[in-house]
């Protein structure tokens, strides 16, 4: 898989700073609330259609269908389908703060248990949160992200791959700590917009 050709790899480096789930949700039960589930005991598939609503720990998915496979060494694949005219979209609890979220949404998204890794198509989007703060946020036709590694690959086709002419990709970082504004310090940007202007002195 090629990395996109418009993100810079340190850009990329700095967003793949992105902390590991929250390690508590493996070990909750998965709660999927649903209109219709159609399950093949033999190819091992839970099909779940309907304002699809899953929930584990501090995970919370919603689609218009999920589709889960069992693989015979008892790993899961998740796919989530958008119902029309919206995204199917995912938050969880981030390790490494009391209120560090991630959240994502696009009109399909896979993820592989066994090697941890989400893959996000057409309409992509992913940001990360302190509260209610964004402090990342990148968005492509295809995201594909590495939990373990901690690494993203942004790209401008639902392919997975980036073509000249076919689209931008955009990332946002915001700074690290956001600007405090002080009361009564006059270099404030607030105060500095409510100190009135001093009338001109005659001659």
């Amino acid at each position: 898989m090629k990395r996109s050709l418009l993100l810079p790899f340190m850009l990329l480096m700095t967003l793949s700073g992105i902390a590991h789930a929250e390690k508590a949700d493996s070990e909750k039960p998965t709660r999927i609330e649903a209109e219709q589930m159609v399950y093949d005991d033999v190819r091992q598939i839970k099909t779940f259609t309907g304002n699809v609503v899953l929930t584990r720990g501090t995970l919370l998915i919603k689609a218009g269908k999920v589709v889960l496979t069992t693989d015979q060494y008892g790993y899961e694949l998740a796919v989530l389908y958008a119902a029309p005219g919206q995204l199917a979209s995912f938050r969880q609890k981030r390790d490494g703060g009391p209120n560090l979220w991630i959240e994502g949404h696009a009109e399909r998204i896979e993820y592989t248990e066994q090697t941890e890794i989400s893959k996000l198509f057409n309409r992509a989007h992913i940001q990360r949160m302190d509260g209610s703060r964004i402090t990342d946020e990148v968005n492509g036709e295809f995201i594909s992200y590495d939990s373990r590694s901690e690494f993203y690959s942004v790209n401008n086709t639902a392919a997975g791959e980036s073509k000249p002419g076919a689209g931008r990709i955009t990332a946002i970082i915001q700074p690290k700590t956001p600007p405090v504004q002080v009361p009564g310090d006059p270099a404030s940007p607030q105060m500095q917009q409510q100190t009135p202007a001093q009338p001109k002195k005659g001659p």
